[in-house]
């Protein structure tokens, strides 16, 4: 009786874990999470812009935005977003080699463990 409390115990503590997980699509809603922004020309960085909205229904924070490479800077809503409101995260690319470009930026949300990661796709021309 008492190893059938404590594995019952275990499994309900496990699932309870598991339940409280939340994912970045649980809390933010990207307008897109994917920019195209067509051909640029060689030399002439180019920045796009990300819309998300809070669908949780608690403050929503930014914790921090990471470009994948050196050649994309970023910047980001700084302040707590409402329940219901929009925030904003831009990506800059220095389009400094001619050809297609994909380069990714992950976002990480307070309280979310994994980040989520968005993109922007262009041609650099010369």
């Amino acid at each position: 009786m008492k190893k059938m409390f404590i594995l019952f115990t275990a499994v309900l503590i496990g699932n309870a874990v598991v339940a409280q997980t939340k994912k970045a699509d649980d809390v933010a809603k990207f307008a897109s999470e994917t920019v195209d922004l067509g051909n640029v020309k060689k030399g002439n960085p180019v920045t796009a812009t990300f819309t998300l909205t809070n669908i949780s229904k608690e403050d929503l924070i930014i914790e921090n935005v990471t470009p994948g490479c050196g050649c994309t800077k970023s910047d980001y809503t700084k302040e707590p977003i409402k329940p219901g409101k929009t925030g904003k995260i831009t990506a800059t690319y220095n389009a400094a080699n001619a050809g297609n470009f994909n380069k990714s930026v992950s976002v990480k949300f307070m309280g979310i463990q994994d980040p989520k990661s968005i993109s922007i796709v262009g041609v650099v021309k010369e």
